[in-house]
Protein backbone atom coordinates (compact mmCIF):
# COMPACT_ATOMS: atom_id res chain seq x y z
CA UNK A 1 0.00 0.00 0.00
CA UNK A 2 1.57 3.23 -1.05
CA UNK A 3 1.30 6.21 1.45
CA UNK A 4 -0.66 9.86 1.28
CA UNK A 5 -1.16 12.42 3.02
CA UNK A 6 -4.23 11.24 5.12
CA UNK A 7 -5.39 15.16 4.65
CA UNK A 8 -5.86 15.13 1.06
CA UNK A 9 -7.03 18.61 -0.01
CA UNK A 10 -7.64 19.32 3.75
CA UNK A 11 -11.47 19.42 3.38
CA UNK A 12 -12.26 17.96 6.84
CA UNK A 13 -10.17 20.66 8.45
CA UNK A 14 -11.41 23.53 6.10
CA UNK A 15 -15.54 22.28 7.35
CA UNK A 16 -14.48 22.43 11.01
CA UNK A 17 -12.59 25.86 10.82
CA UNK A 18 -15.49 27.32 8.60
CA UNK A 19 -18.80 25.31 10.89
CA UNK A 20 -16.55 26.74 14.07
CA UNK A 21 -16.52 30.27 12.81
CA UNK A 22 -19.94 30.06 12.44
CA UNK A 23 -20.74 28.88 15.93
CA UNK A 24 -18.39 31.76 17.28
CA UNK A 25 -19.75 34.49 15.25
CA UNK A 26 -23.39 33.26 16.86
CA UNK A 27 -22.78 33.54 19.87
CA UNK A 28 -20.83 36.61 20.00
CA UNK A 29 -23.42 38.13 18.02
CA UNK A 30 -25.69 37.46 20.83
CA UNK A 31 -23.39 38.28 23.78
CA UNK A 32 -22.75 41.60 21.88
CA UNK A 33 -26.31 42.72 21.29
CA UNK A 34 -27.42 41.74 24.40
CA UNK A 35 -24.99 44.03 26.38
CA UNK A 36 -25.20 47.07 23.61
CA UNK A 37 -27.53 49.84 22.56
CA UNK A 38 -28.82 50.18 19.13
CA UNK A 39 -26.52 52.93 18.43
CA UNK A 40 -23.31 51.06 20.05
CA UNK A 41 -23.90 48.69 17.54
CA UNK A 42 -24.54 49.74 14.94
CA UNK A 43 -21.70 52.41 15.39
CA UNK A 44 -19.32 49.01 15.52
CA UNK A 45 -21.00 47.34 12.37
CA UNK A 46 -20.63 50.92 10.71
CA UNK A 47 -17.70 52.60 12.13
CA UNK A 48 -16.50 56.01 10.38
CA UNK A 49 -13.61 55.36 8.90
CA UNK A 50 -10.46 57.93 8.89
CA UNK A 51 -12.48 60.29 5.98
CA UNK A 52 -15.15 60.26 8.42
CA UNK A 53 -17.53 58.62 6.56
CA UNK A 54 -19.77 55.45 7.34
CA UNK A 55 -20.16 52.57 4.99
CA UNK A 56 -22.10 49.12 4.25
CA UNK A 57 -19.73 46.28 3.78
CA UNK A 58 -20.44 44.19 0.48
CA UNK A 59 -21.96 41.76 2.46
CA UNK A 60 -24.28 43.99 4.27
CA UNK A 61 -26.18 44.82 1.23
CA UNK A 62 -27.73 41.44 1.50
CA UNK A 63 -29.57 42.08 4.91
CA UNK A 64 -30.65 45.23 4.17
CA UNK A 65 -32.41 43.85 0.65
CA UNK A 66 -34.02 41.15 2.99
CA UNK A 67 -35.18 43.85 5.57
CA UNK A 68 -36.52 45.74 2.22
CA UNK A 69 -34.07 49.10 3.00
CA UNK A 70 -32.90 50.52 -0.34
CA UNK A 71 -30.13 52.68 0.68
CA UNK A 72 -27.01 52.57 0.45
CA UNK A 73 -25.29 55.37 3.21
CA UNK A 74 -25.68 54.49 6.84
CA UNK A 75 -26.28 57.74 7.78
CA UNK A 76 -29.98 57.59 5.92
CA UNK A 77 -30.85 55.16 7.92
CA UNK A 78 -34.01 55.76 10.79
CA UNK A 79 -33.60 54.50 14.22
CA UNK A 80 -36.27 51.97 13.67
CA UNK A 81 -33.94 51.20 10.57
CA UNK A 82 -30.49 50.96 12.61
CA UNK A 83 -32.59 48.57 15.42
CA UNK A 84 -33.30 46.11 11.96
CA UNK A 85 -30.09 46.23 10.67
CA UNK A 86 -28.06 46.02 13.73
CA UNK A 87 -30.16 43.52 15.55
CA UNK A 88 -30.66 39.87 14.57
CA UNK A 89 -32.60 38.81 18.25
CA UNK A 90 -31.67 35.94 17.47
CA UNK A 91 -33.34 33.33 19.86
CA UNK A 92 -30.90 31.35 21.86
CA UNK A 93 -33.36 28.54 22.40
CA UNK A 94 -33.90 28.08 18.53
CA UNK A 95 -30.13 27.45 17.56
CA UNK A 96 -29.90 24.37 15.50
CA UNK A 97 -25.91 25.30 14.45
CA UNK A 98 -23.33 22.82 16.84
CA UNK A 99 -19.52 23.22 17.17
CA UNK A 100 -17.83 20.10 15.32
CA UNK A 101 -14.46 18.39 15.81
CA UNK A 102 -13.61 14.80 13.36
CA UNK A 103 -12.75 12.77 16.75
CA UNK A 104 -15.67 10.77 18.10
CA UNK A 105 -15.96 11.96 21.74
CA UNK A 106 -19.21 10.77 23.21
CA UNK A 107 -18.47 13.58 26.02
CA UNK A 108 -19.19 16.24 23.46
CA UNK A 109 -22.59 15.59 22.64
CA UNK A 110 -24.13 17.69 25.37
CA UNK A 111 -21.62 20.41 26.49
CA UNK A 112 -22.46 24.19 28.41
CA UNK A 113 -21.22 27.42 27.21
CA UNK A 114 -20.49 30.35 28.18
CA UNK A 115 -19.47 29.76 31.75
CA UNK A 116 -16.25 32.21 31.57
CA UNK A 117 -16.17 35.32 34.13
CA UNK A 118 -16.44 37.66 30.56
CA UNK A 119 -19.41 36.25 29.16
CA UNK A 120 -21.29 38.15 31.49
CA UNK A 121 -23.46 35.11 32.89
CA UNK A 122 -24.87 34.33 29.00
CA UNK A 123 -24.64 30.41 29.68
CA UNK A 124 -26.48 28.12 27.13
CA UNK A 125 -26.32 24.06 26.44
CA UNK A 126 -24.88 22.89 23.25
CA UNK A 127 -23.42 19.96 21.91
CA UNK A 128 -20.63 18.77 19.40
CA UNK A 129 -21.13 16.99 16.16
CA UNK A 130 -18.75 14.90 14.15
CA UNK A 131 -17.25 17.21 11.97
CA UNK A 132 -18.55 15.07 8.77
CA UNK A 133 -22.10 15.68 9.96
CA UNK A 134 -21.40 19.91 9.57
CA UNK A 135 -23.93 21.10 6.82
CA UNK A 136 -20.80 22.76 5.36
CA UNK A 137 -20.06 19.47 4.20
CA UNK A 138 -23.00 18.65 2.45
CA UNK A 139 -22.74 22.03 0.82
CA UNK A 140 -18.88 20.81 -0.52
CA UNK A 141 -20.57 18.06 -1.76
CA UNK A 142 -24.03 19.33 -3.40
CA UNK A 143 -22.18 22.06 -4.76
CA UNK A 144 -21.91 22.49 -8.34
CA UNK A 145 -19.53 25.92 -8.53
CA UNK A 146 -17.75 28.08 -6.48
CA UNK A 147 -20.33 30.85 -7.07
CA UNK A 148 -22.76 28.07 -6.15
CA UNK A 149 -20.75 27.17 -2.75
CA UNK A 150 -20.72 31.05 -1.69
CA UNK A 151 -24.52 30.93 -2.61
CA UNK A 152 -25.34 27.92 -0.53
CA UNK A 153 -22.99 28.94 2.40
CA UNK A 154 -25.19 32.04 2.62
CA UNK A 155 -28.31 30.94 3.00
CA UNK A 156 -27.49 28.00 6.16
CA UNK A 157 -29.70 28.78 8.50
CA UNK A 158 -28.76 28.68 12.02
CA UNK A 159 -31.60 29.67 14.33
CA UNK A 160 -34.55 31.60 14.08
CA UNK A 161 -35.22 35.46 15.84
CA UNK A 162 -37.52 35.81 18.58
CA UNK A 163 -39.94 36.94 15.62
CA UNK A 164 -39.46 33.53 13.78
CA UNK A 165 -37.63 34.60 11.13
CA UNK A 166 -34.81 32.21 9.94
CA UNK A 167 -31.59 33.72 10.55
CA UNK A 168 -28.66 32.96 7.88
CA UNK A 169 -24.85 32.61 8.09
CA UNK A 170 -25.20 35.81 5.46
CA UNK A 171 -26.82 37.64 8.30
CA UNK A 172 -24.15 37.27 10.74
CA UNK A 173 -21.86 38.91 7.65
CA UNK A 174 -20.04 35.76 7.48
CA UNK A 175 -20.54 34.05 4.18
CA UNK A 176 -18.17 35.31 2.56
CA UNK A 177 -15.27 34.38 4.92
CA UNK A 178 -16.54 30.90 4.92
CA UNK A 179 -16.54 30.41 1.50
CA UNK A 180 -12.51 32.27 1.61
CA UNK A 181 -11.88 29.03 3.62
CA UNK A 182 -13.47 26.62 1.78
CA UNK A 183 -11.73 28.12 -1.42
CA UNK A 184 -9.40 25.06 -1.82
CA UNK A 185 -11.04 22.54 -0.14
CA UNK A 186 -13.50 22.82 -3.03
CA UNK A 187 -11.01 20.65 -5.59
CA UNK A 188 -11.04 17.28 -5.69
CA UNK A 189 -8.15 14.99 -4.61
CA UNK A 190 -6.87 13.06 -7.82
CA UNK A 191 -5.53 9.79 -6.77
CA UNK A 192 -4.88 6.25 -7.71
CA UNK A 193 -5.51 2.55 -7.26
CA UNK A 194 -2.60 -0.23 -6.38
CA UNK A 195 -3.35 -0.85 -10.43
CA UNK A 196 -2.99 2.36 -11.24
CA UNK A 197 -7.39 3.27 -11.96
CA UNK A 198 -7.53 7.17 -11.38
CA UNK A 199 -9.70 7.91 -8.61
CA UNK A 200 -11.40 11.25 -7.13
CA UNK A 201 -11.98 11.68 -3.48
CA UNK A 202 -13.65 14.45 -2.68
CA UNK A 203 -16.17 14.67 -0.06
CA UNK A 204 -17.27 12.71 2.95
CA UNK A 205 -20.74 13.86 4.27
CA UNK A 206 -22.19 11.79 7.39
CA UNK A 207 -24.21 8.53 5.14
CA UNK A 208 -26.62 8.79 8.32
CA UNK A 209 -27.42 12.66 9.05
CA UNK A 210 -26.50 14.20 5.59
CA UNK A 211 -27.07 12.18 2.13
CA UNK A 212 -23.85 10.29 2.36
CA UNK A 213 -22.32 10.65 -1.20
CA UNK A 214 -18.90 11.93 -2.80
CA UNK A 215 -19.31 15.45 -4.38
CA UNK A 216 -21.30 16.41 -7.67
CA UNK A 217 -17.59 18.28 -8.86
CA UNK A 218 -15.88 15.25 -9.00
CA UNK A 219 -18.42 13.16 -10.55
CA UNK A 220 -18.51 16.05 -13.36
CA UNK A 221 -15.30 16.14 -13.93
CA UNK A 222 -14.72 12.37 -14.29
CA UNK A 223 -17.64 12.58 -17.05
CA UNK A 224 -15.08 14.73 -18.75
CA UNK A 225 -12.09 12.64 -18.57
CA UNK A 226 -13.89 9.18 -19.13
CA UNK A 227 -15.52 11.31 -22.11
CA UNK A 228 -18.87 9.64 -23.85
CA UNK A 229 -18.02 5.96 -23.82
CA UNK A 230 -16.53 5.79 -20.61
CA UNK A 231 -18.06 4.80 -17.26
CA UNK A 232 -17.89 6.62 -13.50
CA UNK A 233 -18.03 4.51 -10.55
CA UNK A 234 -19.43 7.34 -7.34
CA UNK A 235 -20.56 6.30 -4.04
CA UNK A 236 -23.96 6.72 -2.49
CA UNK A 237 -23.36 5.42 1.11
CA UNK A 238 -24.87 2.51 3.12
CA UNK A 239 -28.10 0.95 0.75
CA UNK A 240 -30.99 1.42 -1.13
CA UNK A 241 -32.63 3.01 2.34
CA UNK A 242 -29.94 5.47 3.32
CA UNK A 243 -27.59 5.87 -0.17
CA UNK A 244 -29.60 5.11 -2.98
CA UNK A 245 -32.45 7.07 -1.96
CA UNK A 246 -30.76 10.17 -0.99
CA UNK A 247 -27.97 9.81 -3.92
CA UNK A 248 -31.35 9.71 -6.48
CA UNK A 249 -33.64 12.21 -4.53
CA UNK A 250 -31.10 15.22 -3.58
CA UNK A 251 -27.84 14.36 -5.69
CA UNK A 252 -29.50 13.89 -8.86
CA UNK A 253 -31.64 16.23 -8.09
CA UNK A 254 -28.60 19.36 -8.08
CA UNK A 255 -26.95 17.82 -10.65
CA UNK A 256 -29.39 16.74 -13.28
CA UNK A 257 -26.97 13.30 -13.95
CA UNK A 258 -28.90 10.54 -14.70
CA UNK A 259 -27.43 6.75 -13.65
CA UNK A 260 -27.75 3.88 -15.89
CA UNK A 261 -26.65 1.63 -13.00
CA UNK A 262 -26.91 0.96 -9.54
CA UNK A 263 -24.35 -1.58 -7.92
CA UNK A 264 -25.39 -3.43 -5.03
CA UNK A 265 -22.55 -5.13 -2.89
CA UNK A 266 -23.54 -8.23 -0.71
CA UNK A 267 -21.94 -10.98 1.61
CA UNK A 268 -23.02 -14.19 2.80
CA UNK A 269 -22.44 -13.14 6.33
CA UNK A 270 -24.41 -9.91 6.41
CA UNK A 271 -27.31 -11.74 4.51
CA UNK A 272 -26.93 -15.03 7.22
CA UNK A 273 -27.17 -12.11 9.66
CA UNK A 274 -30.73 -10.89 8.18
CA UNK A 275 -31.48 -14.11 8.45
CA UNK A 276 -31.10 -14.43 11.86
CA UNK A 277 -28.03 -15.42 12.42
CA UNK A 278 -25.89 -14.45 16.31
CA UNK A 279 -24.80 -11.18 16.88
CA UNK A 280 -21.86 -9.67 15.84
CA UNK A 281 -19.81 -7.59 18.37
CA UNK A 282 -16.98 -5.29 17.23
CA UNK A 283 -13.70 -6.66 18.27
CA UNK A 284 -15.18 -10.41 18.84
CA UNK A 285 -14.90 -13.66 17.24
CA UNK A 286 -17.42 -14.24 14.55
CA UNK A 287 -19.78 -16.98 15.61
CA UNK A 288 -18.95 -20.46 13.92
CA UNK A 289 -22.20 -19.65 11.80
CA UNK A 290 -20.49 -16.65 9.67
CA UNK A 291 -17.57 -19.11 8.61
CA UNK A 292 -19.40 -22.39 8.08
CA UNK A 293 -21.55 -23.33 5.06
CA UNK A 294 -25.51 -22.57 6.44
CA UNK A 295 -27.63 -22.37 3.19
CA UNK A 296 -30.73 -21.79 5.25
CA UNK A 297 -29.76 -18.64 6.81
CA UNK A 298 -28.50 -17.49 3.81
CA UNK A 299 -31.98 -17.99 2.23
CA UNK A 300 -33.39 -16.32 5.19
CA UNK A 301 -31.51 -13.48 4.53
CA UNK A 302 -31.78 -13.08 1.00
CA UNK A 303 -35.17 -11.23 1.81
CA UNK A 304 -33.14 -7.90 2.59
CA UNK A 305 -30.99 -8.19 -0.50
CA UNK A 306 -34.40 -8.35 -2.23
CA UNK A 307 -35.18 -5.51 -0.59
CA UNK A 308 -32.50 -3.40 -1.51
CA UNK A 309 -32.89 -4.59 -5.36
CA UNK A 310 -36.86 -3.63 -5.64
CA UNK A 311 -36.30 -0.43 -3.90
CA UNK A 312 -33.36 0.89 -6.14
CA UNK A 313 -35.30 -0.62 -9.15
CA UNK A 314 -38.13 2.00 -8.85
CA UNK A 315 -35.80 5.08 -9.73
CA UNK A 316 -35.58 3.25 -13.58
CA UNK A 317 -31.90 1.99 -12.83
CA UNK A 318 -30.62 -1.36 -13.70
CA UNK A 319 -29.45 -3.33 -10.94
CA UNK A 320 -25.77 -5.36 -10.32
CA UNK A 321 -25.20 -7.22 -7.30
CA UNK A 322 -21.93 -7.80 -6.29
CA UNK A 323 -21.13 -10.78 -4.09
CA UNK A 324 -18.19 -9.99 -2.52
CA UNK A 325 -16.86 -13.66 -1.80
CA UNK A 326 -14.83 -14.23 1.46
CA UNK A 327 -12.51 -17.52 2.03
CA UNK A 328 -15.33 -18.84 4.27
CA UNK A 329 -18.03 -18.70 1.87
CA UNK A 330 -18.71 -22.00 0.01
CA UNK A 331 -20.41 -21.86 -3.83
CA UNK A 332 -23.39 -23.18 -2.79
CA UNK A 333 -23.90 -20.31 -0.35
CA UNK A 334 -22.30 -17.64 -3.36
CA UNK A 335 -24.95 -19.69 -5.38
CA UNK A 336 -27.98 -19.49 -3.38
CA UNK A 337 -27.45 -15.31 -3.11
CA UNK A 338 -26.92 -15.53 -6.75
CA UNK A 339 -30.29 -17.27 -7.75
CA UNK A 340 -32.17 -15.17 -5.19
CA UNK A 341 -30.81 -11.52 -6.76
CA UNK A 342 -31.84 -13.02 -9.81
CA UNK A 343 -34.96 -13.56 -8.66
CA UNK A 344 -35.73 -10.26 -7.21
CA UNK A 345 -35.26 -8.63 -10.38
CA UNK A 346 -31.60 -7.81 -10.84
CA UNK A 347 -29.94 -7.22 -13.97
CA UNK A 348 -26.82 -9.60 -12.88
CA UNK A 349 -25.61 -11.12 -9.71
CA UNK A 350 -21.49 -11.32 -10.16
CA UNK A 351 -19.14 -13.26 -7.93
CA UNK A 352 -16.38 -10.84 -6.61
CA UNK A 353 -13.33 -11.57 -5.61
CA UNK A 354 -11.02 -8.63 -6.08
CA UNK A 355 -10.22 -8.31 -2.20
CA UNK A 356 -7.99 -11.34 -2.52
CA UNK A 357 -7.19 -10.69 -6.30
CA UNK A 358 -7.40 -7.41 -7.18
CA UNK A 359 -8.54 -5.79 -10.36
CA UNK A 360 -8.65 -9.52 -11.79
CA UNK A 361 -11.19 -10.65 -9.36
CA UNK A 362 -13.80 -7.80 -10.39
CA UNK A 363 -13.44 -8.07 -14.06
CA UNK A 364 -16.59 -9.85 -14.17
CA UNK A 365 -18.07 -7.39 -11.98
CA UNK A 366 -16.82 -4.49 -14.78
CA UNK A 367 -18.12 -6.56 -17.67
CA UNK A 368 -21.86 -7.12 -16.21
CA UNK A 369 -21.88 -3.08 -15.47
CA UNK A 370 -21.24 -2.20 -18.80
CA UNK A 371 -23.89 -4.38 -20.31
CA UNK A 372 -26.59 -2.87 -17.50
CA UNK A 373 -25.48 0.61 -18.69
CA UNK A 374 -25.63 -0.01 -22.26
CA UNK A 375 -29.22 -1.53 -22.01
CA UNK A 376 -30.78 1.20 -19.29
CA UNK A 377 -33.80 2.38 -21.36
CA UNK A 378 -35.63 3.61 -18.55
CA UNK A 379 -36.04 7.57 -17.33
CA UNK A 380 -34.75 8.41 -13.21
CA UNK A 381 -38.25 8.01 -11.40
CA UNK A 382 -38.20 10.10 -8.45
CA UNK A 383 -39.99 9.05 -4.91
CA UNK A 384 -41.57 12.60 -4.53
CA UNK A 385 -42.52 15.74 -5.61
CA UNK A 386 -40.92 18.71 -4.37
CA UNK A 387 -44.26 20.73 -4.40
CA UNK A 388 -45.28 17.78 -1.72
CA UNK A 389 -45.39 18.97 2.32
CA UNK A 390 -42.90 17.94 4.45
CA UNK A 391 -44.88 15.10 6.20
CA UNK A 392 -46.63 13.73 2.35
CA UNK A 393 -42.42 13.39 1.49
CA UNK A 394 -41.53 11.74 4.83
CA UNK A 395 -44.34 9.26 4.47
CA UNK A 396 -43.55 8.03 1.19
CA UNK A 397 -40.25 7.40 2.06
CA UNK A 398 -41.09 5.88 5.08
CA UNK A 399 -43.63 3.62 3.21
CA UNK A 400 -40.68 2.44 1.11
CA UNK A 401 -38.43 1.34 4.24
CA UNK A 402 -41.34 -0.67 5.05
CA UNK A 403 -42.95 0.85 7.46
CA UNK A 404 -47.27 1.26 8.32
CA UNK A 405 -47.12 4.75 9.70
CA UNK A 406 -45.06 8.01 10.62
CA UNK A 407 -45.23 8.81 14.34
CA UNK A 408 -43.92 12.37 15.05
CA UNK A 409 -43.37 13.90 18.20
CA UNK A 410 -44.05 17.50 19.82
CA UNK A 411 -40.73 18.56 19.08
CA UNK A 412 -41.10 17.34 15.11
CA UNK A 413 -44.59 18.61 14.69
CA UNK A 414 -43.33 22.38 15.71
CA UNK A 415 -40.58 21.78 13.63
CA UNK A 416 -42.64 21.40 10.80
CA UNK A 417 -45.04 24.45 11.35
CA UNK A 418 -41.96 26.42 11.45
CA UNK A 419 -39.77 25.01 8.10
CA UNK A 420 -42.96 25.11 6.42
CA UNK A 421 -44.12 28.61 7.51
CA UNK A 422 -40.67 30.06 6.72
CA UNK A 423 -40.93 28.83 2.89
CA UNK A 424 -38.56 25.92 3.09
CA UNK A 425 -40.99 22.74 2.66
CA UNK A 426 -40.11 22.82 -0.52
CA UNK A 427 -36.70 21.17 -0.21
CA UNK A 428 -36.16 16.97 -0.65
CA UNK A 429 -35.88 15.22 2.67
CA UNK A 430 -32.56 13.58 3.85
CA UNK A 431 -33.69 11.15 6.59
CA UNK A 432 -31.27 10.74 9.16
CA UNK A 433 -31.72 6.84 10.68
CA UNK A 434 -29.46 3.61 11.56
CA UNK A 435 -28.06 2.14 8.44
CA UNK A 436 -27.98 -1.76 10.23
CA UNK A 437 -32.24 -1.64 9.67
CA UNK A 438 -34.66 -1.17 6.77
CA UNK A 439 -36.36 0.28 10.16
CA UNK A 440 -35.44 2.75 13.00
CA UNK A 441 -34.68 -0.20 14.90
CA UNK A 442 -31.14 -1.93 14.20
CA UNK A 443 -32.18 -5.09 15.53
CA UNK A 444 -35.06 -5.32 13.71
CA UNK A 445 -33.36 -7.36 10.61
CA UNK A 446 -34.15 -8.58 6.97
CA UNK A 447 -37.53 -6.81 5.26
CA UNK A 448 -39.23 -5.88 8.71
CA UNK A 449 -42.98 -4.02 7.61
CA UNK A 450 -45.81 -3.13 9.61
CA UNK A 451 -43.31 -0.63 12.01
CA UNK A 452 -44.22 2.84 12.78
CA UNK A 453 -41.63 4.93 11.89
CA UNK A 454 -41.14 7.69 14.72
CA UNK A 455 -39.36 10.77 13.82
CA UNK A 456 -38.14 12.65 17.42
CA UNK A 457 -37.16 15.92 15.73
CA UNK A 458 -36.76 17.80 12.27
CA UNK A 459 -33.68 20.50 11.17
CA UNK A 460 -33.31 22.08 8.13
CA UNK A 461 -29.92 22.31 6.14
CA UNK A 462 -31.06 25.39 4.23
CA UNK A 463 -28.05 25.77 2.24
CA UNK A 464 -27.20 22.29 1.27
CA UNK A 465 -30.76 21.95 0.38
CA UNK A 466 -32.53 19.65 2.36
CA UNK A 467 -34.83 18.82 5.24
CA UNK A 468 -33.53 16.25 7.74
CA UNK A 469 -36.12 14.25 9.90
CA UNK A 470 -34.41 12.35 12.92
CA UNK A 471 -35.30 9.40 13.37
CA UNK A 472 -35.49 6.83 16.75
CA UNK A 473 -31.90 7.72 18.57
CA UNK A 474 -29.81 8.66 15.78
CA UNK A 475 -26.66 10.45 16.99
CA UNK A 476 -24.53 12.75 15.30
CA UNK A 477 -20.97 12.55 17.11
CA UNK A 478 -20.33 9.10 17.51
CA UNK A 479 -18.36 6.88 20.81
CA UNK A 480 -14.74 5.52 20.96
CA UNK A 481 -15.37 1.75 21.54
CA UNK A 482 -13.38 0.23 24.97
CA UNK A 483 -10.78 -0.65 22.35
CA UNK A 484 -10.22 2.08 19.61
CA UNK A 485 -7.81 1.46 16.11
CA UNK A 486 -5.43 3.63 17.73
CA UNK A 487 -3.94 1.22 19.81
CA UNK A 488 -2.61 -0.09 17.08
CA UNK A 489 -1.31 2.67 14.93
CA UNK A 490 1.97 4.19 15.42
CA UNK A 491 5.20 5.07 13.29
CA UNK A 492 8.28 2.96 12.67
CA UNK A 493 10.75 5.21 13.80
CA UNK A 494 13.69 3.59 11.24
CA UNK A 495 11.64 4.16 7.78
CA UNK A 496 8.91 6.78 9.01
CA UNK A 497 6.42 4.13 7.51
CA UNK A 498 2.72 4.38 9.55
CA UNK A 499 2.25 0.93 10.58
CA UNK A 500 -2.02 -0.11 11.24
CA UNK A 501 -3.35 1.49 8.58
CA UNK A 502 -3.18 -1.14 5.78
Amino acid sequence: MDEFNLHLTGDIHAITAANNLLAAAIDTRIFHETTQSDNALFNRLCPINKEGKRTFAKIMMKRLEKLGIHKDDPNDLTPEEVNKFARLDIDPESITWRRVMDVNDRFLRKITIGQGPDEKGMVRQTSFDISVASEIMAVLALTTSLADMRERLGKMVIGNSRAGDPVTADDLGVGGALTVLMKDAIHPTLMQTLEGTPVLVHAGPFANIAHGNSSILADKIALKLVGQEGFVVTEAGFGADIGTEKFMNIKCRYSGLTPQCAVLVATVRALKMHGGGPSVVAGKPLDRAYVTENIALVEAGCINLAKHIENTKMYGVNVVVAINMFATDTHAEVTAVRNAALEAGAFEAVVCTHHAHGGAGAVDLGIAVQKACKNHNRSLQFLYKLDFSIKEKIGLIAKSYGAAGVEYSEQAEKQIEVYTRQGFSGLPICMAKTQYSFSHDASLKGAPTGFILPIRDVRASVGAGFIYPLIGTMSTMPGLPTRPCFFDIDVDLTTGKVLGLS
